[in-house]
């Protein structure tokens, strides 16, 4: 067994970008933050109030339709929160401050990469604190209609499994299985980006959605071909993005998991009704400062395995 320290910024670091979903400009930083703070946000320049800070903790959820929205009594504060929180859950961050000027995280080119290399930039230090990992007791299940998700005992670390079945010839059946650690979720699911369909456009556009979207941010799928001149980063980058929102939704837990998440159909609702199922068994899970020393691992691709058809997406 080891007791890890918990970690931090060294130094702040700031992004520029617009908004997948509203099309507006955005400016986020990301910085350092005391010991026990956890992962947190504050929106700033709001008209007519003050700045306005929030935990970002599953209580803070208000909508996961097409993103994962973060808010508070007074409502939303900042949408598409998932890519920032998968970069930092990903590299092992356990404290940093995100502040953001804008309704929305900047999209960036669509993955997790622009902010793993924002926050590499600056890099880590680790605090004089033991990090508190949530570790999972019992198994856990929720299933939406064809959709199912489910958070299993894994005391040698946190895992992804995630499987997608797209009705599409250049989509199909995908799965992916990976130990979530921060040079695997570097090299293997950081750049993966978020996707869509070009039969949805004008239904999200019609619903206030993606009108920030684009070539630059968005991997998007014609009925015969990849629309974006240099195609797919992976064979399997959809399964892969999959991974790295659930990383992103599951970073609202409020500590580094010590379990196994599994999930089909996968997506932002999902993802927020496990983990609110998970926390709200005290049964199901407890606190530890220490985790199993995990051999290395890889990740799994398993093509035999099936899922039900996604619906529109954009996340």
């Amino acid at each position: 067994m080891k007791v890890a320290g918990q970690t931090t910024l060294r130094d702040h670091t700031t992004l520029f970008g617009v908004g997948v979903h509203s099309g507006l400009e955005v400016t986020l930083t990301i910085h350092p933050a005391d010991a026990g703070s956890g992962l947190r946000f504050i929106r700033t320049r709001i008209d007519g109030c003050h700045d306005r800070e929030i935990s970002a903790d599953m209580g803070a959820v208000t909508a996961t339709e097409f993103a994962t929205v973060l808010g508070d009594a007074t409502g939303p504060l900042v949408s598409t929160s998932e890519h920032v929180l998968a970069a930092l859950s990903g590299l092992g961050v356990d404290n940093a401050m995100v502040e953001i000027d804008g309704p929305e995280a900047p999209i960036m080119d669509g993955s997790a990469a622009p902010f793993v290399g924002a926050i590499d930039s600056v890099g880590l230090e680790t605090l004089n604190a033991p990090r508190r990992y949530i570790k999972v007791l019992k198994p856990v299940r929720v299933a939406m209609g064809d959709a199912f998700g489910e958070i299993l005992p894994n005391p040698r670390g946190f895992r992804i499994e995630s499987e997608v079945n797209f009705n599409h010839a250049l989509i199909g059946r995908q799965f992916l299985a990976v130990d979530v650690k921060p040079d695997t979720f570097r090299r293997e699911i950081a750049r993966a980006r978020t996707f869509g369909f070009m039969r949805d456009v004008t239904m999200l556009w019609n619903s206030g959605y993606a009108l920030g979207a684009s070539l630059e941010n968005t991997l998007v799928v014609s009925d015969n071909r990849i629309l974006n001149p240099e195609g797919c980063r992976f064979p399997d980058e959809f399964v892969r993005h999959k991974v790295l929102d659930a990383i992103g939704d599951l970073a609202l837990a409020g500590g580094p998991l010590l379990g196994t998440y599994r999930s089909v159909r996968g997506g932002h609702k999902l993802n927020h009704a496990v983990l609110c199922a998970l926390m709200s068994d005290t049964k199901a899970w407890s606190w530890t400062e220490a985790e199993t020393v995990r051999p290395a691992r890889g990740h799994a691709e398993l093509p035999e395995r099936t899922a039900p058809l996604f619906g529109p997406e954009i996340s």
